[in-house]
């Protein structure tokens, strides 16, 4: 782990160097980066245990007016190096942008948060188990600011994530993306998703809606996810979360600039993720379960995001299902 460090530290070096010269401003790129450290402690099992959760470094910028790009790479997944985003961005006129390359796929609002973005240490079931979709492919992107706030997304991709990108696809084995947004007002938004995925014999259809709404440092924010599986292979699968986050302004206890305490329920139904066993029939690859997690947040003074996250997990299963999954989550997040 430290040689990657050290690797992805002086690359960063070796590019700011590049481009200390008389390059254009507008054209330097931005480095930036994410590293989220925990500590867990699981009531459940009375166990314990540390964890680099994230250590993202990411190369944006631009080529010109019309073209962008970005590089993203984690160094430490739980543990895990993964090459994350990699893509080049067209936007010829403002209103469109097209995109092409190893990206998040646009589909429900907590699955696109990057990791300073969450409002908990640990995403939602809809986030995490459902969805968490990053593939490689092409999306359009249309917005409209008249009357209303309006961004609309088509987007198609190999469907097999971003780690099998040898296999060829036919044109029914692709994943298909529809995603809308709607803004009447800077505090509201609603949004409306579709995917469709055929990642081994099965094609599974996703519908995905929610919103949110701030109001006077009040975050009220909700999705609910069905999923639909071609031959009713597997019953439908359905997810659904709620929660509330209220901003509390400490100007005096130094270098606590706001205390944020949270509340939220999710939950879904046993899910399958489309592959058959030998027998050709479909087992739960996630069982049905229901969580309730509150806690505060720490929000550190600037000149960087950097929060620590205090959350409790209980979690409900059926009858007959062990729970081994209560949990205390201590986390300190920073972005750079």
């Amino acid at each position: 782990m430290l040689k990657k460090f050290s690797g992805a530290l002086l690359f960063v070096l070796l590019v700011n160097k590049a481009f200390a010269g008389d390059v254009d401003v507008e054209y330097k790129p931005q480095i930036e980066g994410t590293i989220r450290a925990k500590y867990e402690y699981n009531e459940s099992l009375s166990e314990h245990r540390f964890q680099v959760r994230n250590a993202r470094f990411s190369i944006n910028g631009r080529f010109s007016p019309i073209v962008s790009y970005k590089a993203e790479i984690d160094l430490s997944d739980e543990g895990e190096t993964k090459m994350l985003d990699a893509y080049l961005r067209l936007q010829p006129v403002k209103w469109f942008n097209f995109t092409i390359g190893q990206q998040k796929v646009p589909f429900s609002t907590d699955n696109l948060r990057s990791p300073h973005q969450l409002y908990f240490a640990n995403r939602s079931f809809i986030g995490k188990q459902l969805t968490g979709l990053r593939d490689v492919g092409a999306t359009f992107a249309f917005s409209s600011r008249k009357s209303v706030a309006l961004d609309f997304m088509a987007g198609i991709y190999n469907g097999t994530g971003l780690y099998n990108q040898k296999t060829w696809r036919k044109g029914n084995e692709l994943s298909y993306v529809l995603r809308a947004v709607v803004s009447p007002v800077k505090s509201l938004n609603f949004t409306a998703n579709f995917n469709s995925i055929a990642p081994y014999e099965q094609r599974m259809n996703m519908f995905n809606v929610g919103g949110f709404a701030d109001v006077a440092g009040l975050h009220i924010e909700s999705e609910f996810f069905y999923k639909a599986y071609s031959n009713g292979v597997f019953d439908a699968t359905k997810g659904f979360f709620c929660f509330a986050a209220y901003d509390i302004k400490t100007p005096k206890l130094g270098h606590i600039n706001k205390i944020t305490p949270l509340v939220r329920y999710d939950m879904m139904t046993n899910n399958n993720k489309g592959k058959a066993l030998t027998d050709g029939t479909f087992a739960i690859d996630d069982v049905q379960r229901s969580r309730i997690t509150g806690g505060l947040t720490l929000s550190l003074d600037k000149p960087f995001l950097n929060d620590i996250r205090i959350n409790y997990e209980h979690y409900f299963f059926a009858d007959g299902v062990v729970n081994d999954q209560n949990k205390l989550v201590l986390e300190y997040v920073v972005r750079f």
